[in-house]
């Protein structure tokens, strides 16, 4: 009996008895229900103008006549496969149908437009979003605790007495040892800093005063002297400085507002049960663990 089963003909006369079923159920309900398919003249034109988008050019009338065609056989398919339930219990096909459902609210949201107030109030309502971040312009020189050793903290007094007597003209280059990293950043963001010498590293150095040479200083790399030349707070910008950024961020937020809006609307159509399943002793004894 397993070996009939694995018999490729097997195989095949089970399918095509499936099919004959289906189809036998088809048959059926199109000669008790006939159905009629219409190619409008929109629908037509709505292909033609596909085709000339992918091709640069309009179709043929032999190539119209089959995409017509193939624009019923689709049709058909599509109401012949709903008739059989095909669509129950298509995960793929639940969630396409549930995101075009959400598309509907999407687009009446997309229409509305903000006003200037709107957008002051979200600016004000969401400040963080929309922050400027705190920028440095500094210069550092680095010294390595494995090169140095315990001459590190006498080193770093010699280094910094030398650039204190040079001020912001210090040939840093010369000075303190060989780093990956740049010797002068140019405006950068504090959350740049954090992300290349550590988040202590930016902390500390918007402690310090600028103009003049100070330190050590530790980050992930061993320490440094730093001479700050500009430090620029960070701080809420005005509306009109991000105005894109906050409709953009506004539209979005009217759009969740809309969906969930539409999705409690729907929901008032049904009573929902929901049936939980109770844990059983093997899941209980692991949850107790």
């Amino acid at each position: 009996m397993k070996k009939l089963l694995r018999e490729p003909l097997v195989h095949f006369l089970l399918l095509g008895a499936g099919l004959f079923a289906a189809f036998g159920l088809v048959g059926e309900r199109t000669r008790s229900e006939p159905g009629e398919i219409v190619a409008t003249q929109g629908q037509i034109e709505s292909l033609a103008i596909g085709f000339a988008r992918t091709w640069q050019r309009p179709p043929t009338d032999v190539e119209l006549e089959g995409l017509i065609q193939d624009y019923i056989r689709e049709e058909v398919y599509y109401r012949e496969a709903l008739a059989l339930g095909l669509d129950k219990d298509d995960i793929v096909i639940r969630r396409r149908l549930r995101q075009k459902m959400e598309f509907v609210t999407d687009d009446v949201a997309a229409q509305a437009e903000p006003t200037d107030d709107a957008l002051s109030a979200y600016l004000k309502a969401h400040p963080e979003r929309f922050r400027v971040e705190r920028r440095f312009t500094f210069t550092q020189v680095y010294l390595n605790p494995d090169r140095r050793g315990q001459h590190l903290a006498r080193d770093a007094e010699l280094v910094l007495a030398k650039l204190n007597e040079a001020g912001g003209k210090a040939d840093v280059s010369a000075l303190g040892d060989p780093f990956l990293l740049s010797h002068k950043f140019e405006a950068v963001p504090g959350s740049e800093v954090a992300k290349q010498f550590g988040a202590a590293f930016a902390a500390k150095l918007g402690e310090l005063s600028p103009g003049q040479w100070q330190g050590p200083i530790e980050s992930g790399y061993g320490v440094h002297l730093v001479f700050v030349g500009q430090r620029t707070e960070g701080r809420v910008p005005a509306l009109d400085e991000v105005r894109e950024t906050v409709r953009r961020e506004w539209v979005n937020a009217e759009r969740l507002k809309a969906n969930e809006k539409f999705y409690q609307g729907l929901l008032e159509r049904y009573t929902v049960t929901i049936e939980r399943p109770q844990p059983t002793d093997k899941l209980a004894a692991q949850s107790g663990r």
